[in-house]
């Protein structure tokens, strides 16, 4: 199963990075966007919950360090106000780019 961690800027301007046993990170979030804090924490947790469960789909178990960097994103988001703004700095892996019919001819 591929891991990925992601980056974010938080609206003090600390950094940090986050960690996702799963690339499901990538349909909730994107580089480069700025989300209000409570729908980057909705989009977050929404993503981990979705990735432990592949974790659990496929070894029988959840995924207990998905389920602590839903609890670090927690914290973290509580120092701000929910409008305030949070930044995707980076996401590694990233997706594969798809080749266009163009190029795959």
């Amino acid at each position: 199963m591929p891991e990925m961690t992601f980056t974010v800027r938080w609206p003090d301007g600390s950094v940090e990075d986050c960690y996702s046993p799963s690339l499901v990170v990538h349909d909730h979030l994107a580089v480069g966007r700025t989300y209000a804090v409570d729908d980057f924490l909705d989009r977050s947790l929404t993503a981990l919950a979705a990735a432990s469960e592949r974790v659990r789909a496929r070894f029988g178990f959840a995924c207990t360090s998905a389920i602590a960097t839903a609890e670090q994103l927690r914290a973290s988001s509580a120092a701000y106000g929910p409008g305030q703004l949070v930044t995707v700095l980076a996401m590694h892996p990233p997706l594969p780019l798809t080749p266009s019919p163009q190029e795959s001819r």
